[in-house]
């Protein structure tokens, strides 16, 4: 059983400002120093690392300096994230622009897997071919993460159309695409993560964890999810080998709540299937 830390905890994330007037420009970014970032998920006691497509761009002109922080860390670039709105047919070749780009980067460094979010919700509200629209551009990632040698998969988050179980259900009869669940987006949109993650255990790849409680993600036992039973509907392992800790932003170091969280996974690992 291996365990990723996503490094959004350091810094938070950020949108590059470029892509507000220039959609094929606009990528997630983890606004604190990678080095220190992957230096502290290691220090903490992970196997692998998740990053945004907007750092991995960091290391676009020198790859050398990525692949010398995982050899001396010892770290596994488990996934890029990346993300795109899939629903709005004027900019969606912009948008795969970049999800290519960041399919190809993940696979330079040695990335398992391409961890989309989206569909966006309109200012006017969902439209008639919106969940449509997301499940066709959801099969197309799958087939860029293919030929780029990653797997695809699709993260149901939060101002996304399939941010509640109804819009999760509808979505996931109209794609073939690989799940990364995340347990505290599923509590915050209405759902119950043992349940969600009961249903589509088939389709699950990965696995997000963090904690929840009144409107806020928390470390791992701080808040009120049922994280020992989402571990044990997974069987206390995951069949790919791997699951992922996320925690977006801390007012503490966050090498102290990545070693929280650490300790806390490895609790869950021997939950009783």
């Amino acid at each position: 059983m291996s365990v990723a830390c996503q490094t959004i905890t350091w810094g938070g994330v950020v949108g590059h400002p470029a892509g507000v007037t220039t959609i094929k420009d606009l990528w997630y970014l983890a606004y604190g120093p990678d080095d220190v970032a992957i230096h502290e998920v290691a220090e903490a006691g992970y196997d692998g690392v998740e990053l945004f497509d907007g750092n991995l761009q960091r290391f676009e002109a020198s790859p050398q300096k990525l692949e010398k922080l995982l050899d001396d860390t010892g770290l596994v670039l488990l996934a890029v994230y990346s993300g795109a709105n899939f629903v709005y047919a004027d900019v969606l070749d912009d948008e795969f622009y970049r999800l290519e780009r960041a399919a190809k980067l993940g696979r330079r460094f040695g990335a398992r897997y391409l961890t989309v979010g989206g569909g966006a919700i309109r200012a006017s509200g969902i439209r008639d071919g919106d969940f449509e629209s997301l499940g066709r551009g959801l099969d197309r990632v799958a087939e860029l993460a293919r030929e780029n040698g990653l797997e695809g998969l699709y993260h149901p988050h939060l101002g996304t159309i399939s941010q509640d179980p109804e819009g999760l259900h509808r979505l996931m009869k109209l794609t073939d695409i690989a799940l990364c669940l995340d347990t505290a987006h599923i509590a915050a949109g209405g759902g119950d993560p043992v349940e969600i993650v009961r249903t589509y255990r088939d389709r699950v790849r990965g696995i997000h964890f963090k904690d929840y409680a009144e409107g806020r993600f928390l470390p791992l036992g701080e808040g009120e999810l049922d994280l020992r039973g989402v571990a044990a509907v997974l069987g206390g392992t995951h069949e790919n080998g791997w699951w992922t800790v996320e925690l977006d932003e801390t007012d503490r170091p966050p090498i102290e709540v990545a070693k929280q969280n650490r300790r806390a996974i490895d609790q869950l690992i021997g939950a009783p299937a």
